[in-house]
């Protein structure tokens, strides 16, 4: 233990999970060296780094402070979870499998993986290890050496969904996957993780869902690798629905390779402190990126957003279209950064932010960043925040719509094109439901 403090802080939170660490040293089973390698590094680069402050310019305008100082336990190893916390996140026979995770767990008796259709292996972490693909990538696209709460999630996953589409291969169905935190008389911690490997010339689509169960504290520190295969396609759906005492993580780090097509659909829609970190390489020629994003938040609630396109080849594309709606007292944050390298000409790339402020006291940070070191580019960006619109507010209730009816149709057409994106239709309608729940109190008075 001592090997691991002397790198880092004398900070007691800090201390708390490298001693955690060190006594599930030696109840974790052994796995491959490369792994064993990376998780001590992620301890002590964690121990080096400590939580990040407001002092660091990436949370200048968000504090973890809560999640810094809770002393969140190991969540159970055993914990049930009842067929009725899962309504409306599974899908039954319209997708390719269902994994379900509890506390990042994976749980055979709640999934559906018996009719894998050919062409895809899904997982988890144990049967995956003796796998070369896997070693090679698991790990190796989100590093922890700039992200603390990477480096927690590295250091202490037990558990991960991999999945593996082979070169060529189409499913039609989504593949869904479903992780579960659970509160209990104690404030507990689950890492989840996601392997995603897809082929050259492989189509897919994958749901990647987080949701809260019971009345305790609890803090879900998330990541996802995806690798991008040349020609392949990934549509990738992301929903948050964490309860108002939840906590949540996540890092979204995708890889793509010529002529890729990668599509991120992100929904966060509930939770105390809610950060995404969402970070994309354009690592060949021809590729195509779509960021698309949706948050609603209410309360004290906090979201931060921040992305990062990563332009290092020529003729790339990417389109970026985030929404937020915050009603009492919360917080949304975004930034957006795109960068250009020296050798990606012919880039075009399109960044658009829009917040709506339902109250007075609700407050939005949006930071737009182009880094651009070539010259044969096309690149934009857009912010813009406001109010619901007086002279449609007007119209509407002219015509004798009342006033909480004319606020909501406003809100959900402000929201509506992102939803209308989502070609899934069971994700879609259940996401119409879900942003009319999520929908803040401020806007139906």
């Amino acid at each position: 233990m001592s090997q691991v403090v002397e790198q880092g802080t004398s900070s007691p939170h800090v201390e708390r999970y490298v001693a955690s660490f060190e006594a599930l040293k030696d109840r974790r089973p052994a796995g491959p060296a490369a792994l064993e390698q990376a998780r001590q590094v992620a301890i002590a680069r964690f121990a080096a780094l400590g939580f990040p402050t407001t002092a660091d310019e990436d949370f200048r305008f968000t504090s973890v402070a809560p999640i810094a100082t809770t002393p969140f336990d190991r969540a159970p190893e055993h914990t049930s979870v009842a067929g009725a916390d899962l309504t409306g996140h599974l899908y039954g026979s319209a997708t390719a499998a269902e994994l379900v995770f509890v506390n990042g767990r994976f749980q055979l008796a709640l999934s559906s993986v018996a009719a894998v259709p050919a062409g895809v292996t899904v997982s988890g972490l144990a049967e995956a290890l003796d796998t070369p693909e896997v070693l090679a990538w698991l790990t190796r696209l989100a590093p922890s050496e700039s992200s603390a709460f990477t480096a927690l999630n590295t250091a202490f996953f037990e558990d991960a969904a991999v999945l593996r589409i082979a070169r060529g291969a189409v499913i039609d169905a989504p593949i869904n996957i479903v992780f579960v935190s659970t509160g209990g008389s104690t404030p507990t911690v689950s890492y989840p993780r996601i392997l995603i490997v897809a082929g050259e010339q492989s189509q897919s689509t994958i749901i990647e869902s987080h949701i809260g169960v019971g009345d305790g504290t609890y803090f879900s520190c998330a990541v996802t690798e995806a690798v991008v295969g040349p020609s392949a396609s990934v549509d990738h759906y992301r929903v948050q629905l964490e309860r108002s005492h939840g906590y949540h993580y996540c890092r979204l780090q995708v890889q793509a390779d010529r002529k890729a097509t990668f599509l991120s659909h992100a929904f966060s829609l509930g939770g105390a402190i809610v950060r995404n970190d969402l970070g994309a390489v354009l690592g060949g020629e021809g590729v195509d990126c779509t960021l698309n994003g949706l948050y609603v938040a209410d309360g004290d609630t906090l979201v931060d957003n921040h992305t990062i396109i990563d332009h290092a080849m020529p003729h790339c594309g990417s389109h970026e279209v985030y929404k937020g709606i915050l009603g009492g007292r919360a917080r949304g944050v975004f930034n957006g950064k795109i960068i250009v390298r020296e050798d990606a000409q012919k880039t075009d790339a399109k960044q658009t932010n829009k917040a709506l402020l339902l109250s007075g006291a609700a407050q939005i940070n949006t930071k737009p960043q182009l880094e651009i070191f070539a010259d044969d580019v096309k690149c934009t960006h857009g912010a813009t925040i406001g109010q619901l619109d007086a002279d449609a507010m007007f119209y509407l209730q002219a015509r004798g719509i009342t006033r909480a009816d004319a606020r909501s149709m406003l809100i959900r057409s402000f929201a509506g094109d992102l939803v209308a994106r989502v070609k899934f239709e069971p994700l879609r309608k259940r996401l119409e439901c879900w942003l009319l729940a999520a929908i803040p109190a401020d806007a139906v008075k």
